[in-house]
């Protein structure tokens, strides 16, 4: 697990740590010290907290004049026993959202497992983003299948088109205008 890092690429473009409207401005990476894990496993010091015990995140990008964030993930998404859903609604999403965030992409490589429960906090985050959208990248196929049985597909577009595996050779402004011509594409 420590050997799974967030992107960094992006960081000439976008450092939540410089970003004074970021929750995780100011964080100090010491990337010498492995103090976070996950199921007793070290994971890399650049991934965030969300108060989660298994899911963390890297925000690489964010555009607050478009209303584009994107988001990456590290771990386990457990709805059914620590509800990661609502943790990263009430302690990311919605920071986000009051700073003008409503196209949400998130990057789902390192996703290891779903665990599914209600869908009510998608509904709500759905609704709550109003003009925008959400969408998910790169999530492997069994998690999509495992989100798709609690109909989390019905508010998280997913799959087919999205599944974008050179999105890393894209620049940040580049591969949000392409994720949302797909997403234009879905609704119309």
């Amino acid at each position: 697990m420590h050997l799974i890092e967030p992107y960094y690429n992006w960081l000439k473009h976008y450092d939540s740590s410089k970003d004074p409207q970021s929750q995780f401005y100011g964080k100090d990476y010491n990337y010498d010290l492995y103090q976070e894990t996950i199921y007793g496993y070290y994971i890399d010091p650049g991934w965030d907290s969300i108060e989660s015990e298994t899911l963390f995140i890297k925000i690489l990008y964010v555009d607050y004049e478009q209303g584009y964030v994107v988001i990456e993930f590290l771990g386990e998404w457990n709805d059914a026993i620590n509800n990661d859903i609502m943790t990263l609604k009430r302690n990311c999403i919605e920071l986000l959202s009051q700073e003008g965030i409503n196209k949400f992409i998130l990057i789902g490589e390192n996703v290891l497992n779903f665990h599914g429960s209600e869908d009510s906090y998608y509904e709500e985050w759905f609704e709550e983003a109003e003009d925008g959208w959400i969408a998910a990248v790169c999530f492997p196929d069994f998690v999509q299948e495992e989100m798709k049985k609690y109909r989390i597909d019905m508010y998280v577009n997913m799959g087919g088109t999205l599944q974008i595996d050179q999105w890393r050779t894209l620049t940040p402004n580049r591969f949000c205008d392409l994720v949302s011509q797909l997403i234009q594409r879905r609704l119309n």
